[in-house]
């Protein structure tokens, strides 16, 4: 617990506001909420994430993580979630911090360690939580005490970095990080449907191209996509493209039926229907409400 409340000091020293600060070690970023927050959508990277103070709820389709202190969150693909903060005060914020997986450094170690390429299959392919063991917490520390010596961080980050990454591929969700450095695994061939998916999201495709970028059947890729993100290809195409919209009618004010049109929707009216179902309200309400409560967009 004393490493756990020295971090909540960092954590509460580099965070100037509510929302999600960025910091100046690479792929480490840092988030504070003084109060209970609204579910909020977004799609999370691969990262690892640790909470020094609070609680969190993430939902994955149907999947619910809910974790504090004692756990850390580790999610290998892109993957639409809804987050809400469900423990914070303004005397004790919720305190967490956030490092983005770099799947190079996995491989590496991987290879360094003699790990073989064939790992069991995790439960849930795309997310896990599991406990904190005191020597992973105490390399998150030492790289967090980067913050206050910036002329170390070029050198000393990537080394602790690193330590984080082995401890992890030495903990329960080894299997889960094993699996994204390994080229033929089933969630390496999801990922790669999910960078096409990405980069043609606005337009109609077919499930059998998808499969084909992915180099898997259709039924297969139907089974683990769903295994791994919670939804199906389709789905997921879906709320890219719904986020994509409310990105666009928040930070460049466009009318909700250019946007609906912009990222793929030929009909307004199907367009606010499946933005409210996704959201909880019609586009102007909702971006109403995002003005008032800048804090609900970010995720962190």
């Amino acid at each position: 617990m004393q490493q756990i409340a020295e971090l909540a000091q960092i954590i509460d020293q580099w965070t100037e506001g509510d929302g999600v600060t960025p910091t100046a070690v690479p792929r480490l970023s840092m988030a504070r909420a003084s109060k209970i927050t609204e579910p909020m959508h977004g799609m999370h990277q691969p990262a690892f994430c640790v909470i020094a103070q609070g609680r969190k709820q993430v939902m994955v389709g149907d999947r619910v993580y809910v974790y504090g202190p004692s756990h850390h969150l580790v999610v290998t693909v892109d993957v639409p979630v809804v987050g809400q903060v469900i423990e914070a005060s303004p005397e004790e914020p919720y305190l967490s911090l956030k490092l983005e997986l770099d799947t190079s450094i996995v491989a590496e170690l991987m290879l360094a360690m003699g790990m073989s390429d064939e790992a069991a299959r995790p439960e849930h392919l795309g997310m896990a939580l599991n406990p904190s063991a005191p020597e992973l917490i105490d390399a998150v520390l030492r790289l967090a005490r980067l913050l206050d010596s910036p002329r170390d961080i070029a050198v000393l980050a990537p080394m602790a970095e690193r330590e984080i990454l082995y401890r992890l591929l030495l903990g329960d969700q080894a299997a889960l990080l094993r699996q994204i450095a390994t080229g033929d695994s089933s969630t390496r061939q999801v990922s790669r449907a999910i960078g096409w998916i990405k980069q043609n999201f606005k337009k109609p495709f077919s499930i059998e191209a998808v499969a084909m970028e992915a180099r898997m059947s259709t039924s297969s890729l139907h089974a683990h996509f769903k295994d791994v993100t919670g939804l199906s290809p389709l789905q997921y195409q879906k709320q890219l493209r719904l986020q994509e919209a409310r990105r666009l009618i928040l930070s460049q004010s466009l009318d909700a039926a250019i946007a609906g049109h912009s990222v793929g929707y030929d009909s307004p009216s199907q367009f606010s229907r499946e933005y409210s179902r996704l959201f909880g309200a019609p586009p102007l309400k909702d971006i109403q409400r995002l003005r008032q409560s800048p804090e609900r967009y970010a995720e962190g």
